[in-house]
């Protein structure tokens, strides 16, 4: 029953990213794009990754696209009434195609039914997030605050062009 259900995100997932980037519309992106990632944290729980599950769906699917969401509707990008930008249908069928391929070939291979290296005890023991936490806080430590100072100067990045400008006559009273 896995392979079924592997075979179900992973053709969603694909069709939904083409048309994550093929929509003209950019709301209708965001709708693709959540379909992606909720079919993607699908994938994670099929990997017994239930914390990469949360992560995907209360980080990726719920903060990250709101926000996405958002600045959407301060820009108010007016577009056409067509659907689909016209140079990405000439690579829809080979895509779809291609994929089914390279999903087939997946399928077949030597290695479809093999089983990681770490030990399921330690995992089942002390549990997904233990082993994630301990492995990002000791061997990643300089990189996850190396991404937290990125994510500050982002952050004072968006503050500083959300900025109204003040008039100049109004400076000099």
């Amino acid at each position: 029953m896995i392979p079924v259900f592997f075979a179900y995100f992973a053709l969603m997932s694909m069709a939904a990213a083409v048309l994550t980037v093929a929509l003209r519309n950019p709301v209708h992106c965001g709708l693709a794009l959540l379909a992606l990632l909720l079919h993607v944290s699908g994938l994670f729980v099929l990997l017994n990754a239930e914390f990469l599950w949360a992560v995907q769906v209360v980080v990726y699917a719920g903060a990250i696209l709101v926000l996405y969401l958002f600045v959407l509707m301060l820009l108010n990008l007016k577009t056409d009434e067509r659907y689909f930008h016209n140079t990405y249908l000439y690579f829809l069928i080979p895509t779809v195609f291609g994929s089914l391929y390279v999903l087939a070939l997946l399928f077949k291979s030597p290695y479809a039914g093999a089983k990681g290296d770490a030990p399921a005890a330690i995992v089942l023991q002390e549990g997904d997030t233990y082993a994630v936490g301990m492995k990002m806080f000791s061997d990643y430590l300089l990189q996850f605050e190396i991404v937290g100072v990125f994510l500050l100067g982002a952050i004072i990045g968006a503050i500083v062009l959300a900025k109204t400008p003040k008039p100049i006559d109004a400076e000099r009273e």
